[in-house]
């Protein structure tokens, strides 16, 4: 047996292992870990998905990209915070290019119109270390109505890559898109809509 071998495969393990410890998540998710201060969207890494029932038969769902925003973060008294969202209309996106045009026509949102979805909160409701209840006005279509996001925290920290201090969310709500005078084909197409959103946020200035 090469003397050499053992050797060999002790460096390769050690370099696996130190890689390994590497690849350790930079978010805590400890809510102390959070920083209070004003952040921004890190558009890159938020998603905003949706889905509607098609038919019946299945779900359908579709994605936002390109939001924008603000985050005013009071880590110690999460009630103060409020949030600011804006996202593009003409941004939505499916597996399908035909319907992803027919969905920023002024059949369904119009993107020409309302080029603009605006999410602006007026309360927040901490419900145990990890959740709250985000209640806001939601405009889409020309419609604000009122909505409440069952948010959640993920993790705080520093981002390894762009070096910003950066918390992230995730939260749900559902709405009916014919509150928002979007009507088309209803009731073959679901009127309930699903929401899910991950979102990140870099500290301004950090």
């Amino acid at each position: 047996m090469n003397p050499k071998l053992p050797l060999a495969l002790l460096g390769a393990l050690t370099l696996a292992n130190t890689g390994h410890a590497q690849m350790v998540s930079p978010a805590s998710a400890d809510p102390a870990a959070a920083q209070t201060g004003s952040y921004a969207v890190e558009p890159n890494h938020t998603r905003v998905q949706f889905a509607v029932s098609h038919m019946g038969f299945t779900d359908w769902y579709g994605d936002f990209t390109g939001v924008s925003g603000q985050l005013n973060l009071n880590a110690a008294a999460p009630a103060r915070s409020s949030v600011d969202i804006t996202i593009p209309t003409v941004s939505v996106v499916t597996t399908n290019a035909k319907l992803d045009g027919e969905l920023r026509s002024a059949a369904w949102l119009d993107a020409d119109q309302f080029p603009q979805i605006h999410f602006v909160s007026t309360k927040v409701v901490r419900q145990g270390k990890t959740q709250a209840r985000i209640f806001g006005d939601l405009t889409l279509h020309g419609v604000t109505r009122p909505v409440v996001l069952k948010a959640s925290f993920n993790g705080a920290g520093v981002n390894p890559m762009s070096k910003g201090t950066t918390v992230g969310f995730n939260a749900t709500t559902l709405i009916k898109r014919s509150d928002f005078g979007v009507a088309t084909y209803l009731p073959l197409i679901g009127d309930a809509v699903n929401i899910r959103i991950s979102a990140a946020f870099e500290r301004k200035g950090a």
